[in-house]
């Protein structure tokens, strides 16, 4: 039988990666190497090798649902199509919310924000970036003007020294802990700091474990050591920068001494001593994190100081240094870029100005216009909203999305998309937020569809269509074009393929305009921003000047401040949750992968080996784990790896989730809940 082998983009983490998915008659069966990427040149990890299994899995949707008396039952397109529209037609537009996806195309985003904005005349739109970069975006657009990864990926491998922080880049991003492993082989340092002993800490020449909630205090006492001894880069502060003696009034506190930052943060001070005076000393630089920097109430804080000390060691604008925010989910960054965002157009356009406004106002041509140009509610803020305020928001459109595993506070969640009046969920799978909807769409997989997707390097990809979907089961494009038209707006959504949607996103987006179909087919693709068609795209940002009108980096002083909640008597440790390399968020994919969900067929709570002791834990014991929140029975693993008082969830598992426990305090700027930290004890269980 003849096998045919289609070239794609991985449909997981945010590295973008390259392979080809093997179709023999008809249906994708495989994944074998696509070698001329120069992202992964080849390899790929677990879940890229295992991204066929879920795909023609036997519970993938393939039919409309519509709930009736409680149950679903399988409807024609026309039917769910009338319902939909008679309900949407009923609400005004600032009782409606959409949620996009990371998941998805570039083009199906841009659709589902065009819908949004045009159709519906809302404002209230986001997506999963919320809960991930949300702090990377705000952070890095107020330090440098641009809130997205500096460097590429293969620029890694030319650094000098690598610092690693809120990033277990190892199993998270894999083909990026590659490019760690090539600095060092020539001849890099590593230093990695993080709660636990992972297998990214296995590969540093200096790691050190924290507390968590305390990476402000640490860069700063970094920067206050680095500036003591006269290593910091005092040309590029002079030429590139403003409101260095803000920054230094600040850092130079005694409470930045090394002495206090040991005491607030746990790591000794000839670590912290060794760390500075490797990061002050030996260049080019370059600081990997994610989401343990950005999931905090001070996310933004801890951006802006990863940005500081960049801008203090001159570590940017050069092949090896940067900041680089590791993206979690394949298209966040794209999904950003389409203007998925309560704030902001494609391209970070913002919504609230006049000139903007009315650019997208024009070029969409709706006869009765859009939303007013102002911003609309965050996803935590929707929630909140949800449940303070019953009845201001009455219908939510969700794309791709599954907060009731991904969101903090479960019980909170549940209760928000209880008090809706009408949910259609558009999916590959009877999600749990599918499972709460009145309506449910039936979409396409990755390999299912063309598109683009943006990485985590802002480096733009196709993917290309493998098979047709399962069943009635449609693209998320034809699916929101067919839905619009129902609407009354086929004229502004004629689109007969995804190329189409991609040349009308470039021609409204400047860092989009000169990418298309025909330049992205090249394996290198391009990053962003790429203005004309001549342009070769911008791998490193930042060389001559920053993105600020004046050209200039903005330092930020900022204090440290203890999470939202700390341990106390009732609840005395620290809880925390991550990723782990054989799963990816909310499960959906990899644990429909036969071979990836035998790898770890269930969660865990890690507690360090000594409070086990204490607490008269053994491993593979079934405890609960208590927050203020609520409860889940877990199996306790018990480890040295793990820092004292702390303790670890993977948040995957439907069964234990992690995000039952966690909570929804919001960084201000950001609106991004503290996934990373709270409060929890642990119980045994004993038998009735």
């Amino acid at each position: 039988m003849e096998l045919k082998f289609v070239q794609t983009t991985c449909p997981y983490c945010g590295t973008g990666c390259s392979f080809n998915l093997v179709v023999k008659e008809g249906k994708v069966v495989g994944t074998q190497p696509y070698t001329r990427s120069p992202v992964n040149e080849g390899k790929v990890c677990p879940k890229g090798t295992y991204a066929h299994e879920f795909v023609n899995s036997p519970d993938r949707l393939t039919k409309p649902l519509i709930k009736k008396d409680g149950r679903f039952v399988e409807a024609t397109w026309d039917e769910a199509y009338d319902l939909i529209v008679q309900k949407f037609r009923s609400y005004r537009p600032d009782e409606f919310a959409a949620l996009a996806s990371a998941r998805v195309s570039n083009e199906e985003n841009y659709l589902m924000m065009k819908f949004t904005r045009g159709v519906m005349k809302s404002r209230h739109i986001d997506h999963c970036a919320r809960l991930c970069h949300a702090s990377t975006v705000a952070g890095l657009a107020a330090s440098f003007g641009s809130g997205a990864m500096t460097n590429s990926i293969p620029d890694i491998a030319e650094s000098k020294c690598v610092f690693v922080i809120g990033s277990n880049t190892f199993e998270q991003h894999p083909l990026i802990g590659r490019r760690i492993v090539q600095a060092r082989m020539n001849g890099a340092k590593v230093i990695y700091a993080d709660p636990r002993y992972t297998p990214t800490a296995r590969q540093a020449d200096l790691y050190m474990q924290f507390v968590p909630g305390t990476d402000v205090a640490i860069l700063n006492g970094l920067m206050q050591e680095i500036i003591r001894n006269g290593w910091e880069d005092k040309e590029f502060i002079e030429t590139r920068t403003r409101d260095y003696e803000k920054l230094k009034e600040v850092v130079m506190k005694e409470d930045y001494s090394l002495e206090n930052v040991s005491k607030i943060s746990g790591i000794p001070v000839e670590h912290l001593k060794t760390a500075a005076e490797w990061f002050g000393t030996i260049r080019p630089g370059a600081i990997l994190y994610s989401m343990g920097i950005t999931q905090h109430t001070v996310g933004v804080d801890n951006v802006r100081s990863i940005a500081n000390i960049q801008m203090l060691t001159g570590n940017l604008g050069k092949p090896g240094a940067g900041v680089n925010a590791l993206r979690g989910q394949n298209n966040v960054q794209g999904a950003c870029d389409m203007g998925c965002l309560p704030n902001v157009f494609t391209g970070y356009q913002k919504v609230t100005d006049e000139g903007v406004h009315k650019k997208f106002a024009d070029a969409w041509g709706f006869p009765d216009g859009i939303c007013e140009p102002e911003t609309g509610y965050e996803v935590t803020v929707m929630m909140n909203v949800l449940v303070d305020n019953p009845g201001e928001l009455k219908c939510m459109y969700i794309m791709g999305e599954n907060p009731m595993l991904s969101d903090p506070d479960i019980n909170h969640v549940r209760e928000a998309i209880g008090n809706l009046e009408f949910l259609v969920v558009q999916d590959i799978f009877l999600t749990e937020t599918a499972e709460l909807a009145d309506v449910v769409l039936p979409s396409a997989c990755y390999a299912e569809r063309d598109g683009t997707q943006t990485s985590t390097e802002r480096r733009v990809q196709m993917w290309r269509k493998a098979q047709e979907p399962p069943g009635e089961a449609k693209e998320d494009w034809k699916i929101l074009c067919e839905l619009a038209a129902k609407m009354g707006y086929a004229e502004q959504f004629p689109y007969q393929d995804m190329e189409e949607i991609f040349n009308e996103i470039a021609a409204l987006t400047p860092s989009y305009h000169g990418m298309s179909y025909e330049r992205l087919e090249r394996p290198e693709a391009l990053h962003w921003p790429c203005p004309t068609a001549e342009h070769p795209g911008t791998p490193i940002l930042h060389r001559e000047k920053f993105s600020h009108p004046d050209g200039l980096g903005v330092f930020a002083p900022i204090e440290w401040q203890p999470p939202a909640e700390v341990p106390d008597a009732e609840y005395p440790y620290i809880l925390t949750t991550g990723r782990i390399l054989w799963h990816w968020h909310t499960g959906s994919m990899t644990r429909r992968s036969r071979t990836l969900d035998s790898e770890v067929p269930t969660g865990w709570i890690e507690i360090n080996a000594g409070d086990a002791k204490e607490l008269g834990i053994q491993n593979g014991e079934i405890v609960r784990a208590v927050t203020r929140r609520g409860s889940v029975n877990v199996p306790a693993k018990v480890t040295p790896d793990i820092m004292r008082g702390v303790m670890f969830m993977p948040f995957h598992f439907a069964e234990c989730p992690a995000n039952l426990l966690t909570h929804n305090a919001l960084d201000p700027i950001a609106k991004i809940p503290e996934f990373k930290a709270c409060a929890v004890r642990v119980e045994k269980i004993t038998e009735a």
